[in-house]
């Protein structure tokens, strides 16, 4: 469905006087619109369903059934846009039901085929891109965990309901601080979602696109949420969307062979932005899970970004019906135009947000570069317990072998840092338990 400016211009003159004909319209339009041309789109908004004619065709006359504008709507959405978003919000019962559809997925031919276009994949990447490239894979990632936690939980979480505050959710995610009168399952989901991004950082260097890791992002995500029987687990029943027509595929094998097919072509798109989207799209089209599969797909579609040190999507100021809407114009209509929009809109204000950030807290790009390392260290030395007199050599003699001779110095400083600061909230990632640090305090 194309949605020019013209085109949107008879729309918004149509909704400014209620009702009219053809020679009405072109009146109020001006010499600018031919007759030709206003039939041409009155008769196409007629089948999008945007307008509906009332009367026999000689005295044929128009009015607007949903007459979508930006500003109604979040700023997110582009003229093209609108008759999608006017269909898919039409009341149920005038929407036909629509089952998946193996075409549109089979068309679709990586590097070849493209979602995104060409200009605005490069807007998100002069926007979004923040390291060289011979910077280790989640480096950037690293660098913002904290503000990429408390925002990807928040924003993933607030599209599914949630209704914790971005201050709650800090201060959850942070602190520890439960907020009274909240839900259970509000705090499970935000804890769920630490989880899963954690995990996504932490193992930046080695995730690949495949069903597994779309599995174990779905476990981290739905643990508690859902029978622990299906969590990570491909579904073996049907699913039913709630407000949508759409009715997925129930078939289990058929499910896992069309998740081996989207991480088999995911895989095979060069760039990013493209490879994320196409993540984002088909992942929620399919609706590979019990539940949590948005989430999921909100998730899977931060990794290509993580690996290449491009700045995540968050999902910042989007409005929660603009993103269902988006969501189910590619379930019932295979239309991605909005959820491009909405994409565009969120990840360059992102990119804003992120460097002001940057900017107040400053960058400690050894401690990143070597976090790995550092952790490896630490982990040695709380379990190989070498006498306190001779740490630091120990620390140097392990550090001598991963660790440049130029930033050894600075590497051994943060090691000792680290080592003074430890406690129960600290030893994260460590692979050592509570116990096994209070022994080696106590030795």
């Amino acid at each position: 469905m194309e949605f020019t400016d013209e085109k949107l211009a008879v729309l918004r003159q149509l909704k400014a006087i209620k009702e009219a004909n053809t020679k009405e319209l072109l009146i109020k339009l001006g010499p600018k619109f031919k007759e030709r041309s206003v039939r041409r789109w009155l008769s196409e908004m007629v089948q999008e369903g945007v307008i509906e004619r009332i009367g026999n065709r000689r005295a044929s006359r128009y009015r607007a059934i949903q007459t979508p504008e930006a500003g109604e709507f979040n700023r997110c959405f582009s003229p093209r846009s609108l008759p999608a978003i006017a269909l898919i919000r039409r009341p149920i019962y005038e929407r036909a039901p629509v089952a998946y559809q193996d075409e549109w997925f089979d068309a679709y031919q990586p590097n070849s085929t493209y979602y995104i276009p060409e200009g605005i994949r490069s807007q998100l990447y002069l926007a979004g891109k923040r390291f060289q490239d011979h910077e280790p894979e989640g480096t950037y990632a690293h660098r913002i965990f904290d503000r990429l936690l408390i925002d990807l939980s928040y924003n993933s979480s607030r599209l599914e309901g949630n209704t914790y505050s971005l201050l709650d959710t800090q201060k959850l995610l942070l602190e520890g601080k439960d907020i009274e009168g909240k839900m259970d399952e509000e705090k499970v989901m935000i804890l769920n979602h630490k989880e899963a991004i954690r995990y996504l950082v932490d193992q930046a260097h080695q995730i690949h696109l495949s069903p597994q890791t779309f599995c174990t992002l779905h476990y981290l995500l739905a643990d508690g949420l859902i029978l622990a029987e299906h969590a990570g687990k491909i579904r073996n029943h049907g699913v039913r969307i709630g407000g949508s027509t759409y009715i997925p595929y129930e078939d289990p094998a058929r499910l896992k062979e069309i998740l081996h097919q989207i991480a088999s072509k995911a895989s095979l798109i060069h760039d990013p932005y493209e490879q994320s989207f196409f993540l984002l799209v088909h992942l929620s089209y399919l609706q590979p899970f019990t539940d949590v599969n948005k989430r999921t797909a909100r998730l899977s579609a931060n990794i290509p970004l993580i690996k290449q040190n491009l700045v995540p999507l968050s999902f910042n100021d989007i409005d929660r019906e603009d993103y269902t809407s988006a969501i189910l114009a590619i379930y019932e209509l295979q239309d991605v135009q909005p959820l491009i929009d909405v994409y565009a809109f969120s990840y360059l204000r992102t990119c804003v947000q992120y460097d002001s950030t940057m900017k107040a807290f400053g960058f400690d790009e050894l401690r990143v570069r070597y976090r790995s390392q550092r952790r490896a260290i630490l982990r040695e030395i709380i379990l190989s317990k070498p006498h306190k007199e001779k740490l630091d050599e120990y620390a140097h003699v392990q550090a001598a072998e991963k660790i440049p001779s130029k930033d050894l110095k600075a590497f051994l400083e943060d090691v000792k840092e680290d080592l003074k600061l430890i406690d129960e909230s600290r030893i994260a990632g460590l692979g050592i338990t509570a116990a096994e640090l209070l022994e080696w305090k106590t030795t």
